[in-house]
């Protein structure tokens, strides 16, 4: 029994309502409701993991509250288009690839948001506890999850039109085998140029170092060949993209380093050999941070906090060491990585009954590299 059967009962004459209307007051409430998408969210953790519901919300979700925000909006006015049918279908099928690709290209950013915050939040402890160096391999790693994401979306677009892809890139191999013999050497130049297009190891207005020393600047990324103004002598030499593919070049532009300055905030006075346990245990947590610039650690200690003059004392440790790392992505890893390390440091000094607390917030300072 629905509400037209109890008004048929009740004798009560309600005037049918637009389905247009309806369309309209639905996609109003779809924009409203989706909002708040992330605490519908936390009430369905809640019923399934209630002990971790205020960690898995703080680590994972509410970082990306935009994302969940967009991807719930878009999902409820897809729901909505169905009261365009059947009377409206000419307005449907306008509307209905826009919103397909909103609703797939919002799923789709909010789980790259999801796996990357995912990453940045357990995946640096998985691979502790497996016994295995957190480095590079997370960024790796990371990026073809992006790329099979958007495969996956393309896929479930071209699906949702009911266009058969697959098929067409089939048929499209057989074809293509014969002219990727005919014109190897073309293909060769265009693949390397998505290559540095998608790997982007240089981008024009950097300078890089190439095997024969030459320093030069990126003028442009052409389809064939890149531009690079050398900085002696001015002249423009015209490298093909497969042969950059094949050499070790320095990226001299994206060379950079963030020093660190933390201070550490002792209990009580430290005698010769606990600061000496000090500077060996910081010295060593440090270090074994990957992308932190070796043998870069400097210790000073002095007196507390407001009275740094007292001779003799040693109740805080100003810490300072280089983090090296090319792009932002990189940095932020090993912020996480030192967070770590300061957790493993405190352990190792609590055990020979030194305590300590950080002042807050670490101080980060870029420093780009010289030439």
């Amino acid at each position: 029994m629905n509400w037209q059967d109890i008004a048929r009962v009740l004798q009560l004459d309600f005037p049918e309502i637009p389905k247009l209307a309806v369309f309209f007051i639905s996609l109003l409430l779809a924009l409203l409701i989706g909002r708040y998408t992330p605490g519908i969210v936390r009430l369905i953790i809640r019923r399934f993991s209630p002990n971790q519901v205020t960690d898995l919300y703080e680590n994972l979700i509410d970082p990306i509250r935009g994302a969940f925000k967009l991807a719930g909006t878009l999902i409820l006015v897809s729901l909505s288009m169905a009261w365009l049918q059947p009377e409206y279908q000419s307005l449907f099928n306008f509307f209905s690839p826009f919103v397909d690709l909103g609703v797939i290209a919002g799923v789709a950013w909010l789980a790259s948001r999801l796996f990357r915050q995912f990453v940045r939040v357990y995946g640096i402890d998985l691979l502790k506890k497996l016994g295995r160096e957190a480095d590079e391999l997370l960024l790796v790693v990371e990026t073809l999850v992006n790329v099979i994401i958007g495969f996956i979306s393309v896929l479930a677009f071209a699906q949702s039109q009911r266009f058969n892809l697959i098929g067409l890139m089939a048929s499209l191999g057989i074809g293509g085998l014969a002219v990727a013999f005919a014109a190897q050497k073309i293909l060769e130049q265009l693949l390397s140029t998505v290559v540095l297009y998608l790997d982007r190891p240089f981008v024009p207005g950097e300078y890089i170092r190439l095997q024969d020393k030459q320093l030069g600047r990126v003028e442009s990324i052409g389809l064939r060949s890149t531009k690079i103004r050398t900085a002696a002598k001015s002249t423009l030499i015209i490298v093909p993209n497969s042969t950059l593919m094949s050499m070790d070049i320095e990226n001299v532009s994206r060379a950079k380093k963030v020093m660190v300055l933390l201070y550490m905030d002792f209990t009580k006075p430290l005698t010769d050999e606990d600061a000496a346990l000090v500077r060996q245990v910081v010295s060593e947590g440090t270090d074994a941070v990957f992308g932190i610039d070796p043998g870069s650690t400097s210790i000073a200690f002095t007196g507390p906090p407001g009275r740094e003059e007292l001779n003799g004392a040693r109740q805080r440790a100003r810490v300072t060491f280089f983090i090296l790392g090319s792009n932002e992505n990189s940095i932020q890893l090993r912020k996480r990585l030192l967070e770590l390390a300061n957790e493993t440091i405190a352990q190792r000094l609590s055990g020979y009954g030194i305590k300590f607390t950080v002042q807050e917030p670490t101080m980060y300072v870029e420093s780009p590299v010289t030439m």
